[in-house]
């Protein structure tokens, strides 16, 4: 069953094509990571499943119906994207931050109700932030501050979330306990993810659906097993690659590479 499905579509800033007639179609309940290199239409794709950049042509159905048909406010009870290095205001406690994440579900009059604040609570605590939820996020660790991001997108109580580089500029040890994060929302709450990761081994090790994009065209898709492969990391990055599969046999590994010259 699919989450999101992409239908011939093309986007372009100004003159400049960044993705030409692409169909896509993203599984329910799964994690797709989207690969390529940078100015490859990744990070415009998901700007445009958000609404967030308006295509040239083509159409985006998430949960079967058409975006185009959908008011914002609407849209972001199906849909949660966090991009890629959001700015929180200066002394905004954890609390505070995820509280953001229920205005879709607000009315025009009144505050936070008691559902609300039960989501934000449970979002918290489900990113292992308890304990640090009247802090401010600007004194976390680097990993805790993007916990903080991804509780937000949670309190949206979507059933697909979507995440520009959410690992971006973090060092291995924070890198995986945002990916596990996300891993364990798919798993225990069946949360559609759908993100754009730089790092190949951590995008083959937790995708259960791997996207690989060249200049706006899908190169590959598919379970990591079957897309990642000398030819395809040729196609989509220019480079020779070694690869072995990881210690329990289910994702392959990139050991070791280099650049195709000429």
């Amino acid at each position: 069953m699919e989450a999101i499905s992409v239908r011939n579509l093309s986007v372009a800033y100004e003159d400049n094509l960044i993705i030409d007639k692409m169909n896509l179609s993203i599984p329910k309940g799964k994690i797709s990571i989207i690969i390529g290199a940078n100015g490859c239409g990744k990070s415009t794709l998901l700007k445009s499943i958000a609404r967030i950049i308006k295509p040239k042509d083509g159409e985006i159905f998430i949960n079967g119906k058409d975006i185009k048909d959908q008011k914002e406010k609407h849209l972001a009870t199906q849909i949660a994207f966090l991009p890629q290095g959001p700015i929180c205001p200066s002394g905004m406690t954890v609390k505070e931050l995820v509280a953001y994440g229920r205005f879709p579900h607000q009315k025009m009059i009144g505050g936070l109700n008691t559902h609300d604040k039960e989501i934000i609570d449970w979002a918290i605590e489900e990113t292992g932030l308890k304990d640090f939820a009247d802090k401010p996020v600007e004194n976390l660790s680097g990993g805790q501050r993007q916990r903080a991001w991804i509780a937000m997108t949670l309190a949206q109580e979507t059933d697909i979330i979507m995440l520009d580089e959410p690992t971006t500029y973090l060092d291995m040890s924070y890198q995986l306990e945002v990916l596990q994060v996300l891993e364990k929302l798919n798993k225990n709450k069946n949360i559609t993810i759908v993100m754009v990761l730089h790092e190949l081994n951590n995008a083959c090790r937790f995708a259960s659906n791997i996207i690989g994009l060249k200049q706006g065209k899908i190169i590959c898709q598919g379970i990591p097993m079957e897309a990642i492969t000398r030819e395809n990391l040729k196609a989509i990055y220019g480079i020779d690659v070694k690869l072995q599969l990881s210690d329990n046999q289910n994702y392959p590994i990139c050991v070791d590479y280099d650049l195709i010259r000429g």
